[in-house]
């Protein structure tokens, strides 16, 4: 069963749209790529589901132990490596909520259940992925 259709809009935009929900999102190239960068490139999408990918895995673990994850952000920094061009690094930041309080042997639980998400495991081993978790931060308000 097809999962996903996109089509290409032209000047290098494309509508990818999930089929069992009819959600959609475009894609652009970045300005260093010959696009507009007016919507995400199919790089970030990729750094973007890492991060999605990580938090979820998270959550499920954490929801079985009964710790609310609701309000944890992750900020996602991609590097990208020339010859050829690729992804070369994605640093993602977990900042957890000011509510969630954890012990040393839950932090240890949900940092293994977001270094082996299947986005993370997917990933080609030249990708460098740094993962950093600050369990004490404030959040920002954005």
């Amino acid at each position: 069963m097809i999962t996903i259709r996109t089509i290409y809009l032209g000047n290098l935009r494309t509508e990818a749209t999930h089929l069992a929900s009819g959600n959609a999102l475009l894609t652009d190239a970045p300005i260093d790529n010959n696009g507009r960068g007016e919507a995400f490139s199919p790089t970030d999408l990729t750094c973007a589901s890492l991060g999605s990918c990580m938090m979820t895995i998270m959550g499920i673990v954490a929801a079985r132990d009964g710790v609310d994850l609701e309000g944890t952000q992750i900020e996602i920094t991609k590097t990208m490596a020339a010859n050829p061009r690729r992804i070369g690094r994605i640093e993602v930041h977990f900042t957890l909520a000011s509510q969630v309080v954890l012990d040393q042997t839950q932090k240890e639980k949900l940092q293994r259940a977001a270094l082996t998400c299947p986005v993370a495991l997917s990933l080609h081993p030249d990708i460098e992925q740094e993962v950093h978790f600050d369990w004490k931060a404030v959040l920002r308000e954005k």
